[in-house]
């Protein structure tokens, strides 16, 4: 029987048994190096990793400014050390991800429609550049998966072109592939203006439902001004069966953007093969947001865009462009 402390308490399990204290502060939820408390029926705090940026604080206020959006109300944030902890009220209700095995097609229905009309309200937010709040930089292993240096999540922009996004963007095909096919994925890139106000994060696990309604949308950290396609783009990313149903289901509400959607399929394969061929031994693209040892070489947003049937049960659409670029691909390899 192991005699170490617990390493969110600190106590040991003899002092643990030992104990009559019911403490009604809980941790409810970890990923890597954070963590996420509940402190009694009304407050949440959230205990960010060490390294890791957020800017929760920043942009959950604009939303609230701007929008309707029921967000968390932030009560404090600060710097404890290399950790950054915010404080928060609790929204009302449970996780859709909790919710979802039991509920009905008609009940996914209404929660992605009012979703889906809460986003509508971010569509008007937009900007000259692509950028956080306050001028700040964006952050996204998705819309930037090739790794550069020892940073795992580097900041990225402003941007003030499609140019200067793709010219971040690309940075790795550039290095790795003939220069047609950098030119080639570039004048096929679709339109990414208006650079529009994008949650980025819409997991099952960050809508909050109570009695049938969405009574908040949670984790504001990866927001920003990104291109006008990336809300819908982005969904296509999910952690496990449960939550690729429910983005599957949101997509049929957002406007679509299917074309962009392919696009960046085809980027995103590129990408990945730029990452295997990279010798600094830095994580390919499959390890950002695969879901487990054994894949091979199709990633995790390979086997989603290609098989969660939102292309009306046809084959994705594929210019001469495009084939050309996949014919180049296999080509140099």
């Amino acid at each position: 029987m192991t005699t170490n402390p617990c390493a969110a308490c600190s106590w040991t399990p003899e002092r643990q048994r030992r104990s009559f204290y019911e403490s009604q502060v809980k941790l409810i939820s970890t990923k890597g190096n954070r963590g996420i408390w509940s402190i009694g029926n009304g407050l949440i705090l959230k205990d960010r990793g060490p390294g890791l940026r957020s800017f929760e604080t920043f942009n959950a206020n604009f939303v609230r400014e701007k929008t309707i959006i029921p967000v968390p109300t932030i009560i404090g944030s600060w710097q404890d050390g290399d950790r950054v902890v915010i404080l928060m009220k609790r929204i009302p209700g449970e996780p859709l991800s909790k919710l979802w095995p039991k509920l009905k097609p008609k009940e996914r229905e209404s929660i992605a429609k009012q979703t889906a009309g809460y986003l509508s309200q971010l569509r008007r937010l937009t900007s000259d550049k692509i950028q956080g709040v306050g001028n700040r930089p964006i952050y996204s292993n998705l819309l930037f998966p090739y790794k550069r240096g020892g940073d795992s999540f580097p900041p990225h922009g402003p941007f003030s072109s499609d140019d200067a996004l793709w010219a971040d963007m690309g940075i790795g095909i550039k290095k790795t592939f003939p220069a047609s096919m950098y030119d080639d994925l570039r004048r096929v890139m679709p339109p990414a203006k208006p650079y529009t106000f994008t949650h980025c994060d819409l997991a099952s696990d960050n809508i909050m439902v109570q009695d049938g309604k969405v009574k908040g949308i949670l984790d504001w950290e990866y927001s920003g001004y990104f291109p006008v396609w990336w809300e819908y783009v982005c969904t296509s990313a999910a952690f496990n069966q449960e939550d690729q149903e429910w983005k599957t289901l949101l997509r049929k509400h957002l406007r679509d953007f299917t074309r962009a959607r392919d696009w960046w399929s085809t980027y995103c394969v590129v990408c990945n093969d730029v990452e295997e061929d990279d010798e600094s031994g830095s994580n390919t693209l499959a390890d950002s947001v695969g879901d487990g040892e054994g894949q091979g070489k199709k990633t995790h947003l390979e086997r989603d865009i290609r098989s969660d049937g939102d292309y009306s049960d046809d084959e994705p659409y594929r210019s001469e462009s495009e084939k050309s670029i996949e014919a180049k691909r296999r080509n140099s390899m």
